[in-house]
């Protein structure tokens, strides 16, 4: 599928049909040009409101592409109507007991949206029940697609209660017959695992108490940077993986100088801008809370043939508070609550003279950014990023530098 262009407006595609339902594109119909000044001007506004004082403000950052950029969504199995057909795909706005089929969705890769009907047609055929959330009964529950952009690399994970008990009905899902459905569809990448998680939790969320491969492998490869990933069925992994690749790019641009220095990447995921570090530092340690996320950047270094960075999972305060490592340059890239106090106590006391800054979520940088200001950093610069055309989402990379 070409890319889309980022100046295409939703009047080029069409309204999405499922426009006045879908929560996920609080912005369809509004041209891109004014998505962008918007969420410029919250980033701007946040950061006012919080007195901070920011060097320069640089113009956000448009997407590569506005369509089909999402390498992963994760659909519910429920009804959109109380007792009505099975439905597969997303709560709609202020409806959390429904779900709407999202198969015409423009934010993902056509391959998807083939999967996501031809999984609920063979759903309906086999007669299964959904899961009820208030009854918890019920066989089917989610379905997980992942893409690997640069690979064409696709993988298939459907998840449901365990069979045959009463939870079910005395269900069998048919593992096979499954699989070699979704092998046997028409799709431009390939299918290179099918999984099956089994998932007998009450929450309404997706727990895997048991994963099987049903056919092939269990993860997908990506590439960014030119750096090799192999994605598991849970790992945490950038959804946009263009975009990011053009925000980490120019995250690791802003610092000065790092080569023969030792790095600190906090809240580093699967570590790829630690990797991007190791490359130039004389060491890069990356820390993250996701044990997970630590065993894949673990992998990907040796993948890479990068022996000169580590990855240590723990809380960062705990993890920083209980090693003698003292980094040259730092950068950070914290969940949506931000940095907590503690923590930016121990970034801060380390003294460096540059700190990126890498935000998914404005509010809380504004937060952060206080209290950095407060503490001897002068914000340099800032730049959005919209890397989510069509949703509420933006991100920010600021550039800090030690005053005191």
């Amino acid at each position: 599928m070409p890319m889309a262009n980022s100046r295409e407006t939703c009047a080029d595609r069409g309204l999405c049909r499922d426009h006045e339902l879908c929560g996920g594109c609080v912005y369809q119909g509004v041209p891109y040009e004014e998505q962008l000044k918007n969420k410029e001007g919250e980033v701007r506004g946040l950061l006012d409101a919080k007195s901070i004082n920011y060097g320069e403000f640089l113009p956000i950052q448009a997407a590569p592409s506005r369509y089909a950029y999402r390498n992963k969504m994760e659909y519910t199995f429920g009804d959109e109507v109380k007792n009505g057909p099975t439905t597969l795909g997303m709560h709609p706005r202020g409806r959390f007991m429904s779900i709407i089929t999202v198969d015409q969705c423009q934010l993902v890769h056509e391959d998807f949206n083939k999967i996501l009907r031809a999984t609920l047609d063979f759903v309906e055929s086999k007669g299964y029940s959904h899961y009820h959330k208030k009854r918890h009964t019920g066989l089917m529950r989610h379905l997980i697609v992942r893409r690997g952009v640069r690979t064409g690399e696709l993988l298939v994970n459907i998840v449901t209660a365990s069979d045959g008990g009463a939870a079910v009905g005395g269900e069998v899902f048919d593992e096979a017959g499954y699989a070699e459905m979704i092998r046997s569809l028409p799709l431009e990448n390939q299918v290179v695992g099918v999984l099956r998680t089994i998932n007998d939790r009450l929450a309404d969320a997706v727990y895997c108490d048991e994963l099987r491969t049903l056919s092939g492998r269990d993860y997908y490869n990506e590439e960014i940077m030119g750096l090799k990933f192999r994605v598991s069925a849970f790992s945490f992994f950038q959804t946009n993986v263009e975009a990011v690749e053009n925000l980490y790019t120019y995250a690791v641009s802003l610092i000065d100088d790092f080569e023969g220095k030792d790095a600190f990447d906090l809240y580093c995921g699967t570590g790829t801008i630690t990797q991007v570090l190791a490359r130039k530092a004389r060491t890069a340690l990356g820390v993250e809370i996701v044990e997970e996320a630590v065993e894949v950047a673990k992998q990907t270094a040796a993948l890479n043939g990068l022996d000169n960075c580590r990855f240590i999972a723990g809380d960062c305060f705990k993890v920083l508070d209980s090693i003698s490592d003292k980094p040259d340059v730092i950068v950070v890239d914290p969940p949506r609550v931000g940095i907590k106090n503690d923590a930016l106590d121990m970034i801060i006391g380390y003294g460096v003279d540059q700190i990126v800054y890498v935000s998914c979520n404005p509010k809380s940088l504004a937060e952060n950014l206080y209290y950095f200001q407060y503490y001897g950093y002068r914000v340099d610069s800032v730049k959005p990023f919209d890397n989510f055309p069509g949703t509420k989402h933006t991100e920010c990379v600021v550039l800090m530098s030690r005053v005191i």
